[in-house]
């Protein structure tokens, strides 16, 4: 009689997509002991980072990838396509990479930010705060740094700050962070969740698992955050760029911007900081305050929050001043890739604006921004695909440059901009008719100005 085998089969894991979090998830696998096929659709090409045990296939998700244990589903991928019907029709698991990395980590607390615009610069703050107090803190998440990349290095004692996409959240059902924030809601990546009701209730995960033991920091002057909020469980906290009046809604503490502070009327009590806030515009108010909000949640104290934020200077690309050229100052805010980033943009400034628009159109009008162009723009540098959209939504608003590009743009601008003016490049739309990411875009307009 033969004797049966003993041997270990080692799980098969397959990962959908070729991202960085796609990646980090493969490798993650791989160092667990798991067999891993990551399926991608785009053409064949070498993958930075990604380790030579994992299997490849390009060109489309082939039904390899239905001869796996489960699926990890990169955020971005819709849930409705082909394969991952037939896995579901087949029962196998489909999970995001956002909670195959929780799976594999341990923490003491998770810190998650979402919101349609904010989120990076109040994640960052957010996790410079915790780290003045706890050491073993890690920041990761949509802010670029896979929680699949650092899930092994977690412990017990471990502080996760998370900035969550819509897509992260609405594959992550089941997410249960201990302390949540919204920062607002706004029109985008309708191109994948198709209305605003998938968009609204993918935001609406952060805090619909928490319990009366969690927190949760919300936006009192975001109108959908505010009526969203009454079904959350956790301790509500409200932040407000101005004190809030007539508030009607249960509210568990509240922090808003006042005179130049930034108070908290929590527990009973009223506190005080007097930070030095570097970032422009009111909309960084906000961020400042929902970070300084969930910190103090988080067991922070006043003061170091109070010193990380007069130290805190901002991220890459995000109302970023570059230089000042010809009397002109040049700021960089590539990241602003939907209208309401570059309404937030247009309202941190007085006047005097140079403003350079136009990329990849995501389907949106752009009139909103008229009223806000008419009063505070001197003309606007029209480049990339959404050229002809822009200047038909907005005609009449301001003078008009056809500019096709950067690098076209800044040379307009130089020409143009006076003494006193403002360059801002805050495009409005998506990066990838002319570059790889808003990132590059970014890094393409300041190596223009710098060159000035």
């Amino acid at each position: 009689m033969k004797k049966k085998s003993t041997e270990h089969k080692a799980p098969l894991i397959a990962v959908l997509g070729a991202g960085k979090s796609a990646v980090a998830a493969a490798n993650l696998a791989i160092k667990l002991g798991a067999d891993v096929l990551l399926s991608d659709i785009n053409s064949a090409r070498e993958i930075k980072n990604l380790s030579k045990k994992v299997l490849t296939e390009f060109g489309g998700h082939s039904d390899k990838v239905l001869d796996c244990d489960f699926i990890v589903k990169s955020p971005g991928i819709r849930s409705d396509i082909a394969i991952i019907k037939k896995a579901r029709r087949k029962k196998i698991e489909v999970i995001s990479e956002l909670k195959f990395a929780l799976n594999c980590s341990r923490h003491k607390k998770i810190l998650a930010v979402s919101g349609t615009n904010g989120k990076t610069t109040t994640t960052d703050l957010l996790s410079k705060i915790i780290k003045s107090t706890v050491k073993d803190s890690v920041v990761c998440g949509n802010i670029g740094f896979p929680l699949s990349d650092k899930a092994l290095k977690t412990s017990a004692k471990t502080f996760i700050t998370l900035e969550v996409s819509s897509y992260q959240l609405e594959d992550t059902q089941d997410f249960k962070p201990d302390i949540s924030v919204l920062l607002n809601i706004a029109k985008d990546h309708l191109e994948h969740h198709k209305t605003m009701v998938n968009y609204v209730k993918a935001k609406k995960i952060i805090f619909e698992n928490q319990d009366e033991r969690d927190f949760a920091v919300l936006n009192f002057e975001d109108e959908i955050v505010r009526k969203i909020s009454a079904g959350a469980k956790a301790e509500k906290i409200f932040f407000s760029k101005k004190p809030p009046s007539g508030l009607k809604m249960r509210a568990d503490g509240l922090v808003f911007y006042e005179n130049g502070g930034i108070v908290f009327e929590m527990g009973g009590k009223t506190l005080k900081i007097m930070p030095r806030v570097r970032l422009p515009g009111l909309h960084n108010i906000e961020n400042i305050l929902a970070a300084a909000a969930a910190a103090f949640c988080a067991g922070v104290s006043l003061s170091k929050i109070e010193r990380t934020i007069s130290a805190y200077k901002g991220m890459p690309h995000r109302i970023e001043f570059v230089a000042r050229a010809g009397g002109a100052d040049y700021y960089n805010d590539s990241k602003a890739t939907n209208v309401d980033s570059t309404r937030v943009a247009l309202e941190a400034f007085g006047g005097n604006i140079l403003l350079i628009m136009g990329g990849q159109d995501k389907g949106f009008p752009y009139t909103p921004l008229r009223d806000l162009i008419k009063a505070k723009v001197k003309a606007i540098l029209l480049v990339g695909e959404a050229a002809g959209a822009i200047r038909k939504d907005l005609e009449g608003a301001a003078v008009f440059y056809e500019c096709g590009t950067i690098e076209g743009a800044v040379k307009t601008a130089a020409k143009l901009a006076i003494e006193g003016d403002i360059v801002l490049l805050s495009p409005a739309c998506a990066s990838w008719d002319q570059f790889k990411s808003f990132e590059e875009r970014g890094e393409v307009f300041r190596g223009e100005v710098l060159g000035i």
